[in-house]
């Protein structure tokens, strides 16, 4: 990793993650620090498919998309950590743990991901992360969670 790749644009994001339309759950990663913590950003709009049943009249993000956003950001961040830029980099959950949601997420919000790498190493292929989806100075979820790096040979 070069030292002033510190953040990447969607252009960016889809070189790294294999997620498109519509589940594509991060815009912008800022603040990357090598492969050790990011901040995702996420702009929550109303046209979203989720919004359509979750819930009528009431649109909430739904929670397992706030963790998956969370997920996509720590991606990323290994994706520009660990120059796995044009890979085909596939990352898989292997287990989530301490979830907890304390806001509601609602379009107009601005969902920022927080995440550092609490286990994993360059060139190794599990990774456990923390990470805090806040808005504004509102925590909205936070958990750990553990994935796997597959890397597409091809």
């Amino acid at each position: 990793m070069t030292t002033e790749t510190q953040s990447a644009d969607i252009q960016l994001i889809q070189r790294i993650l294999p997620h498109r339309y519509p589940f594509l759950l991060v815009d912008r990663v800022e603040d990357i620090d090598g492969f050790t913590s990011a901040r995702g950003i996420k702009n929550v709009t109303m046209n979203e498919p989720h919004f359509q049943g979750h819930f009528p009249g009431t649109p909430i993000m739904p929670g397992v998309t706030i963790v998956e956003a969370m997920a996509q950001t720590a991606g990323v961040m290994l994706g520009v950590g660990m120059d796995m830029i044009d890979t085909e980099l596939l990352i898989y959950f292997m287990n989530i743990e301490k979830c907890k949601f304390r806001r509601k997420v609602v379009p107009g919000d601005v969902l920022e991901m927080h995440v550092s790498t609490v286990r994993g190493k360059p060139g190794g292929k599990i990774f456990k992360f923390h990470g805090k989806a806040v808005v504004g100075d509102e925590v909205a979820a936070e958990a750990e969670f553990t994935a796997m790096i597959d890397r597409q040979e091809g």
